[in-house]
């Protein structure tokens, strides 16, 4: 054994961490956990052990155990688990459904796995039963009056913006085709400075469409107008947000959007449309406000590339009559770079601002639309809300490592026009994809508690199949007309 147990002032800042009043951080122990490549990701085929495993906990035992540490605290449940010499640090790992990474070969950091599994399993959202049903949500509806709603790329895709993530349709994957090894490195800070044009030559295909919106958009601004809408934290880019009349005080780009776009040296800003034809011809975009060469250079001059960012690295060179030491004294116009967060730069202030100091206390219903809720901090948002909030999801396929309390599984577009058609909301004029019939979808029971399929899914049969050979499903789940 190790001297590495969490001591009781750890176990005290842990619990304070968990409790909903505590302040949201931008520190994601979720995300930390995916990015060690643990496989930790709930819904995952983690294998419990069939009987008796020095390493891996039964199922119905792994159960028992997070029930107890949400009982008991984490310093009791160290104390009777990892003190006591029943278990090791490795299976109680199993108890989260995390197998021990490869790299990860001694007992102190696989503890420090452990707490952050810990914290997960104590920070989680649990589902709440008064809620289960399509005509649950119906109800809410009608009766909520300050609705946050987070958003992901799932409802854009009907207007021809890809998501990142989805197999084979997804941006990551079309790259992935055509031979970027990395396609995630393109959105991070280093390799836009570095190299620009490998960014100018692909986003277009992200860019997003003029003067129109989708139905699901025109939902949240249903929801707006009428008096019911708290905020929008939208992780998308394209700022579809604003086309659809959604107030920009009602609405939080997590991840930043196309509507601006900053100088990588001067800070200057322009609006994002600015730039969209230098995208589109696949060009570098540059600062129309940085300094210019003085008066009396050489036309045609040949320059050397430099840093995009106001940060340039030394270098050295020798004292030669070169005219590439000329070069570096020639001032250039910096890159364009478009407002959107890339990997590795934080968010807003406004994001945590508005979800601390007003929203979390104002919230009264939480509806997720067409996002997998697998990217920090805003995956970590129902963990830090009021524990009596309901929590609707709506998207294709079902979210496993959050517990909302109904799921409806099926095109974004097709589920809010039929809760719009059950409650009596008409979503109006202007938008792609919105039923023109006004007719009713079929709703089905799903697989897991809350969970109803809307509409027709593509590969919904494929899903029930593989749902029925895991048990998952029973015969007497029926129809609702």
């Amino acid at each position: 054994m190790t001297d590495s147990v969490p001591n009781t002032e750890d176990t005290q800042k842990e619990e304070e961490a968990a409790s909903p009043g505590s302040d949201f951080s931008n520190e994601s122990l979720y995300e930390e956990l995916l990015g060690m490549g643990t496989g930790a990701e709930e819904g995952t085929d983690f294998a419990f052990a069939a009987g008796s495993d020095p390493n891996v906990c039964t199922a119905d035992e792994a159960l028992h155990l997070r029930r107890r540490l949400r009982d008991v605290g984490a310093e009791e449940w160290i104390a009777e688990t990892y003190g006591s010499g029943k278990y090791t640090a490795i299976k109680l790992l199993s108890v989260f459904k995390v197998a021990r990474p490869d790299f990860i070969t001694d007992e102190e950091h696989c503890l420090e796995l452990l707490g952050i599994c810990m914290y997960r399993e104590m920070n989680r959202r649990h589902r709440l039963d008064a809620y289960s049903t399509i005509e649950d949500v119906v109800e809410l509806l009608l009766t909520r009056k300050n609705i946050l709603v987070i958003t992901g790329a799932g409802i854009s895709t009907s207007l021809g913006i890809p998501d990142f993530r989805s197999k084979h349709t997804g941006f990551w994957s079309k790259l992935h085709e055509q031979g970027f090894t990395d396609p995630e490195s393109l959105f991070t800070l280093e390799e836009f400075d570095a190299n620009p044009q490998a960014f100018y030559n692909l986003a277009a295909e992200l860019l997003p469409p003029s003067k129109k919106w989708t139905p699901t958009h025109q939902f949240i601004r249903t929801l707006q107008d009428q008096g019911k809408l708290l905020r929008n934290y939208t992780q998308n880019i394209d700022g579809v947000e604003e086309t659809a009349g959604i107030l920009p005080s009602k609405t939080l780009h997590c991840h930043g959007s196309w509507n601006t776009a900053s100088c990588r040296k001067c800070r200057a800003t322009v609006p994002g449309s600015t730039i969209f034809p230098y995208l589109e011809r696949r060009e570098i975009a540059y600062c129309q406000s940085c300094p210019l060469p003085a008066p009396g250079g050489a036309p045609g001059m040949k320059r050397k590339r430099s840093s995009n960012s106001t940060h340039k690295s030394r270098k050295d060179h020798s004292f030669d009559d070169s005219d590439s030491d000329v070069d570096d004294d020639i001032p250039s116009p910096g890159v364009m770079k478009p407002d959107i967060t890339f990997f590795g730069e934080s968010l807003p202030d406004t994001f945590y601002d508005n979800l601390n100091t007003h929203d979390r206390a104002a919230v009264d219903l939480v509806i997720v639309l067409g996002t997998s809720m697998t990217v920090a901090p805003v995956a970590d948002i129902p963990a830090h809300l009021p524990r009596d909030v309901p929590h609707v999801y709506v998207s294709r396929e079902a979210c496993k490592h959050i517990e909302f309390d109904v799921s409806l599984l099926g095109e974004c577009d097709t589920v809010v026009q039929e809760l719009c058609r059950r409650v009596g909301w008409k979503l109006g004029e202007g938008m792609d994809g919105s039923r023109a019939d006004g007719g009713g979808e079929s709703v089905r029971k799903g697989a897991g508690e809350g969970e109803w399929w809307v509409g027709t899914v593509k590969g919904e049969e494929e899903v029930l199949k593989k749902q029925k050979v895991l048990g998952e499903v029973k015969a007497e789940d029926g129809v609702l007309a």
